[in-house]
C-alpha cells in the first residue's frame, strides 16, 4: 500500500498536476479528503514561509505527514512583484478583492505597459513535514510576460506567461505540455528526489 501524504490544498488544478507526477509513488490526499476545511493562514512574507505555515498547520492539527506549496510570479522589471502576493496582487493594491485572476493580470499588464524588459519567472516552493522533520525545495521556470492574455487553458497568470524556448503561453499548451516543464513539476520532482534520498 502506498504511503499517505497530505497535500495542503483543495485547488483541483494543483492536485491534478502533483498527482500526475507523484501519484504512483505516494497516495496523495487533499485537505478535503482528510476532513480539513480550515481557513489556513498565509501571512508570511516569502513563498517558503507560506508553504511552511500551511504544512505546519495540517501536521500539528491533523497529525499527518504533509507538504504544502506556494507559487509566485516574479517579474524582473517590477523588482520581483507580484511574488508572494501573486494570488492577491490586485486586492493588495486596492484594485480588487480576494483571489481575482482577471484583476491580477490586468494590474500586471498595466504596470508593464511601458516596460521593455518583460523577463519573469514562476517559482514554486514546497515545504514537507515528515517524521517530525521539515524540508524545503523549489522549482523555477524562466520566461517572459505577453502583452495580452492568450489561451483558454491553465489558471492564474498562465495566459500571460511564455516559458523560455516557447512562443506559446502556458494557457495555450495542453495540460501535459505544461506539466512537462512547469515550475510545479520541477518542485515536485525535487520533492520526489528528497523523499527518495531521505528514505521518507
Amino acid at each position: 500500500m502506498l504511503q499517505k501524504l497530505i497535500f495542503a490544498t483543495n485547488n483541483p488544478h494543483k492536485i491534478a498536476e502533483v498527482k500526475a507526477i507523484l501519484g504512483d509513488r505516494r497516495h496523495i490526499l487533499s485537505l478535503d479528503e482528510i476532513g480539513c476545511h480550515d481557513d489556513i493562514p498565509e501571512t508570511a512574507d516569502t513563498l517558503e514561509g507560506n508553504a511552511l505555515q500551511k504544512a505546519r498547520w495540517v501536521n500539528e492539527r491533523y497529525g499527518y505527514d504533509c507538504f504544502a506549496d506556494d507559487t509566485g510570479l516574479e517579474v524582473e522589471a517590477l523588482d520581483g512583484e507580484p511574488g508572494v502576493m501573486s494570488a492577491r496582487y490586485a486586492a493588495a493594491n486596492g484594485c480588487g478583492t480576494g483571489h481575482d485572476s482577471t484583476a491580477n493580470s490586468a494590474l500586471l499588464l498595466e504596470r508593464l505597459k511601458d516596460a521593455d524588459n518583460r523577463n519573469a519567472r514562476f517559482r514554486t516552493a514546497i515545504a514537507l513535514i515528515a517524521d517530525g522533520q521539515e524540508y524545503l525545495v523549489d522549482g523555477i521556470v524562466e520566461g517572459t510576460i505577453a502583452t495580452a492574455p492568450r489561451g483558454a487553458d491553465g489558471f492564474g497568470y498562465d495566459p500571460l506567461f511564455i516559458p523560455q524556448g516557447e512562443s506559446r503561453t502556458f494557457a495555450e499548451m495542453s495540460a501535459d505540455e505544461k506539466n512537462a516543464i512547469s515550475h510545479r513539476r520541477r518542485a515536485s520532482e525535487a520533492l520526489l528526489d528528497l523523499l527518495k534520498n531521505e528514505n521518507i
